[in-house]
């Protein structure tokens, strides 16, 4: 059954008050259906929950869109993965899934997260999903490949820059997995946001820290200042 806790916790979202498509989002169904999955019981009541998720209420599967909905949804559906039963657990892992790798609608890509950031929808839900790693680890193959899904969405949070030639070198805490080659980010500092055209992972972390280096090209480490936040440029390009 649904504790009281956790019912509460989907009460207190005004869900008609979050953005979304008109002709697309449906807040109704994003509060039944979370509600319904966290009390589902058998496999048919964690389908019939999901497809009230997965059709308007925080992504629309038919044609894979996502909705700022998933954002807030996501904390909920990870307790759901910790706590609910095996069946609600599996469609709760597969609607975030596909949270992350769906496209936002134009005019609804972004949300506010702390610190002022205006996340892409993928990046703010992968964020989510790795502060829950030790629980989703304790899944197996299963919660191993969400964290694998998130790790695309990475982020850099700079500490310090040094000056390099012509370039920067900038220490700082990498979450989820930067690929290799050069790569385009967005640095936010507070609500601006700043494209970076060029930079490449220097020096990963080694195993069991975040610690690493990035240079970026064509930079004066005072363009790069501490505290600010990089994230992947092609997330905050998607749009559906």
């Amino acid at each position: 059954m649904l504790e009281e806790t956790e019912r509460a916790q989907i009460e207190a979202v005004d869900w008609s008050s979050l953005p979304g498509h008109p002709d697309r989002y449906e807040p109704d169904r994003a509060a039944r259906g979370l509600r319904a999955l966290a009390e589902a019981a058998t496999p048919v009541q964690a389908a019939e929950a999901g497809s009230q998720l997965g059709g308007g209420g925080i992504v629309h599967a038919h044609s894979a869109a996502v909705f700022p909905a998933a954002v807030t949804a996501a904390p909920l559906l990870l307790d759901i993965v910790r706590r609910g039963h095996p069946a609600a657990k599996a469609t709760a892992l597969e609607l975030l899934d596909q949270a992350m790798s769906y496209h936002p609608h134009a005019g609804y890509t972004r949300v506010a997260t702390p610190g002022g950031i205006a996340a892409p929808l993928c990046c703010a839900i992968a964020h989510q999903v790795r502060a829950r790693t030790a629980s989703l680890v304790e899944l197996g193959e299963k919660g191993g490949s969400l964290l694998d899904a998130a790790a695309a969405h990475w982020r850099f949070e700079i500490r310090e820059c040094a000056a390099d030639g012509s370039d920067t070198a900038v220490y700082g805490r990498l979450s989820g997995r930067l690929p290799d080659g050069v790569r385009a980010a967005e640095m936010h500092v507070t609500d601006d946001i700043t494209v970076l055209d060029e930079l490449t992972l220097e020096y990963p972390p080694a195993e069991g820290s975040l610690e690493a280096c990035l240079r970026v090209f064509a930079r004066h480490p005072d363009e790069l200042p501490p505290g600010a936040v990089l994230l992947p440029a092609e997330c905050g390009h998607r749009v559906h």
